[in-house]
C-alpha cells in the first residue's frame, strides 16, 4: 500500500486590514435640500441638534439650499446613525456615508 503525500496546509491571509482601516474612517451626515422645510426651521434644527451658533447654522442651511446638501456632522458610525435618526425625527432629509 502506498501512501499519498498529504499536501501541506496553505495559509491564506484575509484582507481584514481593509475592513479595520475602514472602521477608523469617520462617517459624515449629509442633509439634503427638500421642498418642504422652511429655511428658518432648518437653522433652528441645526442649532438645537448640534449646538451650532446662528451664523454656522445659517451657513449650513444656505449650503443645503443653494448646493443641495451640506455635511452637518461627522464621527463614528454610531454617532452618525443617531444624528440621521434625530434629523429624520425633525422632518429633514438626511443620509450618512463614510468620509473618504
Amino acid at each position: 500500500m502506498t501512501s499519498a503525500a498529504s499536501p501541506n496546509p496553505t495559509v491564506t491571509q484575509d484582507d481584514d486590514t481593509d475592513t479595520e482601516l475602514d472602521q477608523d474612517v469617520p462617517w459624515v451626515v449629509i442633509v439634503w435640500n427638500d421642498p418642504i422645510n422652511l429655511t428658518g426651521y432648518v437653522v433652528f434644527v441645526f442649532q438645537k441638534l448640534f449646538g451650532y451658533g446662528l451664523q454656522k447654522a445659517t451657513e449650513l442651511m444656505m449650503d443645503v439650499h443653494e448646493k443641495g446638501r451640506a455635511v452637518v456632522s461627522n464621527g463614528p458610525r454610531e454617532k452618525a446613525e443617531l444624528d440621521v435618526f434625530r434629523l429624520h425625527e425633525c422632518g429633514l432629509w438626511a443620509t450618512m456615508q463614510q468620509d473618504k
